[in-house]
């Protein structure tokens, strides 16, 4: 019999809107600093600059203000936990659109300004139920804005590796959401309950078929920190090398997350 289908996550609209604008003012306060020779370096992300990398972080909310400048879609939404899955096939389209408007925008903090005052203006009268118009399909406010902390979480993660001792903070609401959304997101790649897969203080999710766990330590069991699991589910980081350094622990025959994973190009 297959697994019961789960009730996806509730996340609450007011502590999701509060979390990205905390995560894209911690990320406007460090962008602020960097020279521009730290701008010019490779941000290890294909052919992207830093300062590449730093303006696509400001797409991250032109979305959602773009997506409300448009009219209401009438297709219908984009289930949230399908929305990791869409994000691989449209890379190219991204990459165009970064270098676009990285050679249109020579002032960075006046982009991060115009993009903050955009976001602030639009977002205060948006339902949470409206649909947008977003680069994979329609979407409620709510659901655009809980990728939206993936999108920013993960960036600043990046902007952290490409500029050494920059240390972007991540606002805690944000980084569980990123956190909890990729989890949910294997539990329904692989759904099944064989799997206990722990990522404190944020997330635990079952995954896997197998024969279920019902009380005691569960048989299979893979832990490790947010920021790895976060790396590990957008392939910032090879599920064997998380292993051989000792960023994940993975017990029993049906731990290994290998090939299920990245869930997010």
């Amino acid at each position: 019999m297959p697994p019961a289908k789960k009730r996806p996550r509730a996340y609450d609209p007011v502590k999701t809107r509060a979390a990205v604008l905390a995560q894209f003012g911690n990320v406007r306060a460090a962008v602020r600093t960097l020279t521009p020779g730290r701008l010019a370096a490779p941000a290890g992300l294909g052919d992207w600059t830093v300062r590449e990398l730093a303006v696509h972080l400001t797409m991250a909310l032109e979305a959602v203000s773009r997506g409300l400048d448009g009219p209401e879609p009438a297709t219908p939404a984009l289930a949230l936990l399908d929305w990791p899955s869409t994000t691989a096939p449209r890379a190219g389209e991204v990459d165009g659109d970064v270098h676009a408007l990285a050679a249109a925008e020579p002032d960075l903090d006046a982009l991060y300004e115009r993009t903050e005052a955009r976001f602030g203006e639009r977002l205060p009268d948006a339902r949470d139920g409206r649909l947008l118009t977003t680069r994979v399909g329609a979407m409620t406010v709510a659901d655009h804005l809980v990728t939206r902390t993936v999108e920013l979480v993960v960036h600043t993660d990046d902007l952290n590796a490409a500029v050494p001792g920059l240390d972007i903070p991540y606002d805690r609401h944000a980084l569980a959401t990123c956190t909890r959304l990729l989890a949910d997101a294997l539990a329904a790649k692989a759904p099944g309950a064989s799997t206990e897969v722990r990522v404190p203080p944020y997330a635990v999710v079952q995954c896997v078929e197998g024969p279920r766990h019902t009380r005691g330590t569960p048989p299979n069991v893979v832990e490790t920190d947010p920021l790895t699991w976060i790396r590990l589910a957008t392939g910032r980081t090879a599920w064997q090398t998380a292993l051989d350094d000792a960023k994940v622990s993975a017990s029993g025959e049906r731990a290994d997350l290998g090939a299920l994973l990245p869930l997010m190009g």
